[in-house]
């Protein structure tokens, strides 16, 4: 008789990670929702602030041009403090923060233009403008705590997910873009040692997202190619909707189209008001 396979404890909270990334921290889910109300930055002197006027204008022809698809970025690192500190005021912080563990580790918060984002790290500090930031893209899956390809012997509970684990492995396997695979652990049945499976065996990758855009959203990228984790809170942090995606970024961080084209008619009237 085999005996039952432990599965080792998954930490989540300060002091869980590696001391290497304790500057990132624990993302707290939102508490509340932001809505976008015009801030308009106090400036004396324009002329002062002529290169971060120039920037922003060109996020604004940005963000109109990403709206038809791509990404464009600029680095703030040639700004002065005056500038800099125009640029930060000016951006605020919007309904999206992300995490993106590894070298470097980044912190990207969305500004209160949809799809335009702060991303800031060890020797970076830029302006994103796209549906989402590069980086979020390509380093999602790096594994921060690698997945495993084989199933231990089972442990006592678990009921359902040796299936849901091949149906994810066969449908990170073949996507090669297109709409998601959902599936909607909600409304299956499953114990928690299911859960506790399931985790160990994909793994958890580089990318976490917070959003309040749907509400309390939290998202984790696996270890497995293109498999997330998209799990919904109530005002009182009570989980009520718990997915599983297989697609390149689920449809709840991205910013739209519309969102886009928003963005950049909102920038031109900041422009215009501080001119």
């Amino acid at each position: 008789m085999v005996s039952n396979f432990h599965l080792p404890p998954v930490g989540f909270g300060p002091g869980s990670q590696p001391e290497g990334d304790e500057e990132l921290g624990y993302m707290q889910l939102p508490s509340g929702m932001r809505t976008y109300s015009a801030h308009l930055p106090e400036v004396e002197d324009s002329s002062a602030v002529a290169p971060a006027l120039k920037l922003l204008a060109e996020i604004a022809a940005a963000a109109e041009a990403c709206a038809r698809g791509g990404m464009a970025s600029f680095d703030l690192a040639g700004l002065d403090a005056q500038n800099r500190a125009l640029i930060a005021e000016t951006m605020g912080q919007g309904e999206v923060a992300m995490k993106i563990r590894g070298i470097p580790a980044l912190m990207v918060q969305e500004s209160v233009f949809a799809g335009v984002w702060s991303v800031a790290g060890a020797g970076v500090d830029r302006i994103e403008v796209g549906a989402v930031p590069a980086a979020a893209l390509s380093r999602a899956f790096e594994p921060f705590r690698k997945g495993q390809t084989a199933l231990p012997p089972l442990a006592d509970g678990v009921v359902n997910a040796p299936a849901l684990i091949a149906e994810l492995f066969d449908k990170s396997a073949a996507y090669v873009g297109g709409a998601a695979d959902v599936i909607n652990l909600t409304l299956l049945p499953h114990t928690e040692e299911d859960l506790t499976l399931l985790d160990y065996m994909l793994g958890e990758g580089a990318v976490t997202i917070l959003s309040r855009g749907y509400g309390n959203c939290r998202i984790t990228a696996t270890a497995t190619p293109h498999v997330w984790r998209v799990q919904f809170y109530n005002s009182t942090d009570a989980l009520i909707l718990d997915t599983i995606e297989v697609t390149v970024m689920p449809e709840v961080a991205l910013a739209a189209r519309e969102d886009l084209e928003d963005s950049a008619g909102r920038i031109r009237e900041v422009l215009e008001a501080i001119r």
